[in-house]
């Protein structure tokens, strides 16, 4: 497969990437959206930064090994912040999808010979396995945003009844029967 649709997917590296970039930020809002398109700046655009950085990434293991911590770590930043913001695990993770519109649209023409549609029915396995990682990624961080809301909840309930006087700071030990 690699000397087939795979390899000349790669040798369009750029323009994928800036679609498939495209397609990431329109989880935003349009006018947060153009925003981080058109700041370059990683200091005034993290979000912009870290999703670019992350789409290249994840472009090259797509194309490349597939290795599961490899793309484990291209989708961790990413989903962290989508993790944080009000994104639907949907929304989240709908632009790994939109890999699958994109090349439909770009290598069309080459889909009338049978081997390359059976390559590209190889490619969209590839793309189901990124989407169910990203899932994985960002349910991992939604988990532990839950959990540090409770245990801060919990620490604070705890420190209201403790001032309250209804939790002794040191409990006397009670002797044994």
């Amino acid at each position: 497969m690699r000397e087939g649709l795979l390899n000349l997917v790669a040798t369009h590296r750029a323009a994928i990437i800036s679609k498939w970039f495209d397609s990431a930020i329109q989880a935003y809002a349009p006018d947060t959206a153009a925003f981080i398109k058109s700041q370059k700046d990683p200091f005034a655009n993290p979000v912009g930064s870290h999703t670019h950085k992350s789409v290249e990434a994840l472009f090259d293991q797509f194309v490349g090994g597939m290795e599961a911590g490899a793309i484990t770590a291209c989708l961790d930043p990413i989903m962290h912040i989508r993790a944080v913001q009000t994104l639907t695990p949907s929304q989240a993770t709908v632009f790994i999808f939109a890999l699958k519109k994109i090349l439909r649209e770009m290598f069309d023409k080459q889909f009338q010979d049978a081997g390359m549609v059976r390559q590209f029915l190889e490619i969209e396995s590839r793309i189901d396995r990124l989407s169910l990682a990203a899932f994985d990624v960002y349910m991992a961080c939604r988990e532990k945003i839950y959990e540090l809301k409770a245990n801060e909840t919990r620490n604070r309930t705890f420190k209201a009844f403790e001032r309250a006087g209804l939790i002794a700071k040191d409990p006397v030990k009670v002797p044994d029967a």
